[in-house]
């Protein structure tokens, strides 16, 4: 009777475990993301290079070396799963020119309309043939 009592109070200790732990592709705790890829090099003298991704989609690479006026310049790449599905993508780079982003993300401004074009050209006329404004 109490090897019966024993393995039924086991499985019932199973059973809880097995319905509170997560359940694979359902749920995921975005706390824990396995690196599948870790690469980095740094040789001290302001040239590195590193790239890692995780298990989740994110990639990154990136490297750096001294710039001329004693800068770090920087240049790299990252991609990541969109929620909505589809992956963003981002390259960067930063120098003595300051930083630069290419990416389908960055919202771009609108065009100018033609009277807006035609008030800026009509200003540097004037300004080039000295005609100043007070």
């Amino acid at each position: 009777m109490k090897l019966v009592a024993v393995v039924v109070a086991c499985l019932a200790v199973v059973a809880a475990v097995a319905v509170a732990a997560p359940q694979f592709g359902r749920l995921r705790d975005p706390r824990f993301i396995a690196i599948v890829r870790d690469n980095r090099q740094d040789r001290g003298d302001g040239n590195y290079k590193f790239e890692y991704e995780g298990d989740n989609g994110i990639y990154v690479d990136g490297s750096g070396k001294q710039g001329v006026s004693g800068g770090s310049n920087m240049a790299g790449y990252y991609r990541f799963p969109l929620p909505e599905g589809g992956v963003a993508e981002v390259r960067y780079t930063a120098d003595e020119n300051g930083f630069r982003v290419q990416s389908p993300l960055v919202p771009t401004p609108h065009p100018l309309p033609d009277h807006a074009i035609e008030q800026i050209r009509n200003a540097e006329e004037q300004r080039r043939r000295g005609i100043i404004w007070d």
